[in-house]
């Protein structure tokens, strides 16, 4: 009774705990979602910027080659040289943190496999099959004590039926003696 107890109260808790992190399990779920989405928008942006970098170095080349100015052309392959590092850093940063949200979502995803470990419907299964196994033994036990009161009960009597024929006996053996001395 005490197992069958404690199951329950191990289910209760895996539904506490359940219904307790669910809500921080779905909320980091949709917060790992929203990260990859503004990671997923921010290389689209990366990606348009870097092909308006590309077309802005196409018509840079263009404009030097036409522009009469040097000093002009120097200016703007600079700017762009800063702004594609500038780019470059923030591509290589937002790797990194979409490299920290795939961690984070590894994690999430282990600790989500850690609770649904506790299969509620696998136990209360289990628990049944205890509960009707218990039932079947405590049915044979209750037989075998049964069996076990009829056979000492019955021990008993035949115990007493030696003693009696053992009484019998020793009145009959001097009874025999003395007939024996007589013939």
């Amino acid at each position: 009774m005490l197992s069958i107890n404690k199951l329950e109260k191990v289910i209760e808790l895996e539904d506490k705990l359940r219904a307790q992190y669910q809500a921080q399990l779905d909320a980091k779920s949709a917060q790992i979602e929203s990260h990859i989405k503004d990671r997923e928008a921010q290389q689209a942006a990366i990606e348009a910027r870097q092909a308006t970098i590309d077309k802005q170095l196409e018509t840079i080349t263009e404009l030097s080659g036409k522009a009469s100015v040097s000093q002009r052309t120097e200016q703007l392959n600079r700017e762009l040289t800063n702004r594609a590092e500038k780019l470059q850093d923030e591509l290589t940063e937002l790797k990194k943190r979409v490299k920290t949200l795939q961690k984070d979502l590894a994690a999430e995803r282990e600790e989500n496999k850690a609770l649904k470990q506790f299969d509620p419907a696998r136990m209360k299964k289990n628990l049944d099959a205890n509960k009707k196994k218990l039932a079947e033994e405590i049915r044979a036990n209750d037989a075998l004590q049964k069996s076990q009161a009829r056979y000492r009960a019955e021990n008993a009597k035949l115990q007493d039926r030696v003693k009696e024929l053992e009484a019998t006996l020793e009145e009959l053996e001097p009874s025999e003696a003395g007939e024996d001395v007589a013939a």
